[in-house]
């Protein structure tokens, strides 16, 4: 997928001179099919210049194939893309681009080993001098200026591979603004962020639309529509169903965007806890870096009980779901599931135990982007009966089964022979959960089981996980988002530089939680 400026150089002072300063974008009855499936159905859109407008949608309502179409990268099958009034054809992301409109997709195209000026230079290389040498000190410049105009905090000589995730998403802003853009796409920016990287980016994006620029800013999450958006539309199925003010409930846009009421509250019974399923010891796990990213750690998870972890992402959540995975090393202490030491055990005995893994990142953990919706839904059991005898695949019971999990776990798709990589991201979070549910389980560790979907996905995976819990198994729920381990958890333990710093009920105020989060003893964050 093309990067905020696709390898396009800015507009020249001509073509700057000619446009206006800001821009107003309409879209009249713009179409998209494939094949049979209309991703788009004659969709109606304003923006106006100065405006942050929220495109509101379920995983799979046409929200990224709609801008997509505006930014160059597909066609319109009917209707028209119209700036300032004028009709405009975009046969590329460099027409767009051209015309004022920068994007920043979801999954960032950025060089880890290159620096953020030396990723921002790419596609606009200049030079000094006769010998044609990169100019790098005008791309350093040129970052620090829009950095501080807009209030990015980019540091221009840093390795992109060295920032944190919500950093890399400032290089593609500002990679799109030094593009000369008046109005910018975000498509599910907040997706891969941490509660605190969000605020930061609607802070810039405030500051944006301060300065005049139009934001078009696609999601599914309610509260941060709510808090950014100046007018909001909503689709559903690729059809606009209405438009919003910021000012309706929660309630009410989940309705709309889901055609039925959504509960947006977890709904269960009191736990039952039994025996022990799973018993962490001292656990220590070193990560790449050779620091101890897990330090000592012990938990124990009962069957019938779902344990939450809260913290700030990076102090030890991935490193440990991984160790209890067998995906990451241990240098000492055990882990044990149903009594049984897994010290020599392997990612495939585990899951063999009983264990269920929805991974923290599912485009490199928790599907193969080139094999079928079918053949992603088997992984962890395509060597057995019924979907395999002796070797071989057993493809008819592979298709069925396949057809009622993308029935009840409502995946969109055209067909179950369908590529996993095609699928948007909420999506494929629905094909992983569809496979760790659709087996009995004793253990179900779930890394940010929500990520990336909606909420009516939200609240089916939700009610999943808490039915696993009554029907006896143990739940471990590692999330970024507070609001789901507090609604989700029975306990709640409270990790911090790679320990349990706090075990607290989930009723704790949320003020104090953030305390303890931050490192604060149990006194402090009273």
């Amino acid at each position: 997928m093309a990067p905020a400026t696709c390898g396009s150089h800015p507009p020249c002072d001509n073509h700057r001179a000619q446009r206006s300063a800001t821009l107003r974008l309409e879209l009249r009855g713009l179409t998209k099919r494939f094949g049979s499936l209309v991703a788009n159905d004659h969709i109606d859109l304003t923006v106006e210049p100065g405006e942050i407008h929220a495109l509101l949608g379920e995983n799979g309502a046409g929200k990224s194939t709609l801008m997509n179409m505006l930014y160059g990268l597909l066609s319109p099958d009917e209707g028209e893309i119209l700036i300032d009034d004028v009709p405009q054809t975009f046969s590329s992301p460099g027409r767009a681009l051209a015309a004022g409109l920068g994007m920043v997709h979801q999954h960032f195209m950025l060089v880890p080993v290159f620096t953020v000026a030396e990723n921002v230079m790419l596609g606009r290389e200049s030079t000094s001098g006769i010998a044609g040498i990169l100019d790098r000190r005008r791309a350093r410049a040129a970052v620090r200026r829009v950095s501080e105009q807009y209030g990015l905090a980019v540091d221009p000589d840093a390795l992109v591979e060295d920032i944190p995730v919500g950093v890399q998403q400032r290089v593609e802003i500002i990679k799109a603004l030094l593009s000369d853009c008046e109005l910018l796409i975000l498509d599910e920016p907040t997706a891969v962020l941490t509660p605190q990287e969000i605020e930061e980016l609607l802070d810039v994006m405030r500051t944006l639309r301060d300065d005049g620029k139009s934001i078009v800013f696609i999601s599914h999450k309610l509260k941060e529509v709510k808090a950014i958006a100046d007018r909001i539309t909503v689709i559903r199925r690729g059809k606009v169903v209405g438009e919003a003010s910021p000012a309706a409930s929660e309630s009410e846009l989940a309705s709309m965007m889901v055609g039925r009421d959504v509960k947006l509250k977890v709904d269960k019974r009191p736990a039952r806890p039994a025996e022990p399923v799973l018993e962490i010891d001292g656990l220590t796990v070193v990560d790449e870096r050779g620091t101890h990213a897990v330090d000592g750690l012990s938990l124990t998870v009962r069957a019938g009980e779902i344990v939450g972890v809260a913290g700030v992402q990076g102090n030890g959540q991935t490193e440990l779901a991984e160790a209890i995975m067998a995906l990451a090393p241990t240098v000492g202490g055990s882990i044990r599931i149903d009594g049984r030491d897994l010290a020599h055990a392997s990612t495939s005995d585990i899951i063999e135990s009983g264990v269920g893994y929805i991974p923290e990142d599912r485009s490199v953990d928790g599907v193969v982007k080139d094999f079928s919706i079918a053949d992603n839904l088997i992984l962890n059991r395509y060597n057995k009966e019924p979907y395999a005898k002796n070797g071989v695949l057993n493809k008819a019971t592979i298709a069925r089964s396949a057809v009622e999990n993308i029935e009840t776990f409502d995946v969109r798709t055209e067909s179950a022979e369908t590529t996993a990589g095609s699928l948007s991201g909420g999506n494929q979070q629905k094909v992983i959960v569809a496979r760790e549910f659709s087996r009995p389980l004793r253990l179900l560790i779930a890394a940010q089981p929500t990520r990336g979907v909606d909420v009516g996905a939200m609240e089916f995976i939700h009610s999943r996980i808490v039915a696993e819990r009554d029907a006896g198994a143990g739940v471990l729920v590692i999330s970024s988002e507070l609001d789901e381990v507090l609604s989700l958890a029975d306990r709640v333990v409270v990790l911090y530089d790679g320990k349990i710093h706090a075990e607290i009920s989930p009723d704790t105020p949320r003020d104090q939680i953030g305390r303890l989060m931050a490192g604060a003893d149990a006194e402090e964050a009273r």
